[in-house]
């Protein structure tokens, strides 16, 4: 089997891009998509040429690492499937794959199909944190969750920051991402403290990032690896309101003594 990949390359932020196109023999139809690139990273090198610069660690799914658009869709067509784990299988012989990188302006070009995704982790230091003392690892029984609660925050928590939910997003949004660690945390009791101001600390980095808005066209989450579901995006938008409610409260209640007026609930 052949299929020929259509790579973007460029070396730099600065320098000119293009497509360019490499034919790849396929020895097995189980090899990854990742596979396949190194395949044809050892026949450029023996060439004296510049192999393909792409990002990958884990290959297994869980790491967020790998992830480029593969004719248009992010991680390729396969759904709940990362680029690692897409196997050459689901081509035909003699396929055109054409591969480019994640596109947004959050996420700043480095070389070929890398890009610079530092922004997740200056959006989760901003406020995906606990305060709480956690330890070493709790009896499961030891605090009670309901199933339905602990469900939620683990389908939350299963999200590996691969940015294709950004890349898919027509409006180059992380309400998803956000949205994801926001939740995973505030479903669970030990979130609570940082709870009223977690929301509002995490969507003001991601607007500061450079992030567009999101306009619940969904594409997002019908490229996501782990399928992270939309209801994430409709909890991070209830504890931005709440705690910038509560923060209002504060700054008013702040200047009564000097106002000689306070704030409370009705």
């Amino acid at each position: 089997m052949r299929v020929k990949l259509s790579i973007w390359r460029q070396k730099n932020p600065a320098s000119q891009g293009k497509f360019v196109s490499y034919p790849v023999e396929v020895e097995n139809g189980e090899m990854s998509m990742l596979e396949l690139l190194d395949v044809l990273n050892e026949a450029l090198i023996e060439k004296g040429e510049d192999p393909v610069a792409f990002d990958h660690d884990c290959r297994e799914g869980i790491c967020g690492m790998c992830g480029f658009m593969i004719n248009g869709v992010a991680h390729g067509p396969m759904p709940a499937t990362t680029i690692c784990q897409l196997t050459m299988r689901h081509f035909k012989d003699g396929e055109e794959l054409v591969l480019e990188p994640w596109r947004s302006t959050a996420f700043s070009f480095v070389k070929d199909l890398v890009v610079d995704r530092r922004a997740f982790d200056r959006i989760i230091q901003a406020g995906g944190y606990v305060s709480v003392a956690t330890g070493g690892a709790p009896d499961g029984n030891a605090i009670p969750i309901g199933k339905e609660d602990a469900d939620r925050a683990m389908d939350a928590a299963a999200c590996i920051g691969c940015g294709a939910c950004v890349a898919a997003c027509p409006n180059g949004s992380a309400a998803l991402f956000t949205g994801a660690k926001i939740a995973h945390l505030g479903i669970l009791p030990q979130g609570k403290p940082e709870e009223d101001h977690r929301a509002v600390r995490m969507v003001a980095q991601m607007n500061v990032e450079g992030f567009g808005s999101c306009t619940n066209i969904g594409e997002c989450t019908g490229v996501c690896p782990k399928e992270i579901p939309l209801e994430v995006i409709a909890k991070m938008n209830r504890d931005y309101l709440a705690g910038a409610w509560k923060e209002r409260k504060e700054v008013i209640n702040a200047i009564a003594p000097v106002t000689d007026w306070t704030f409370e609930e009705k």
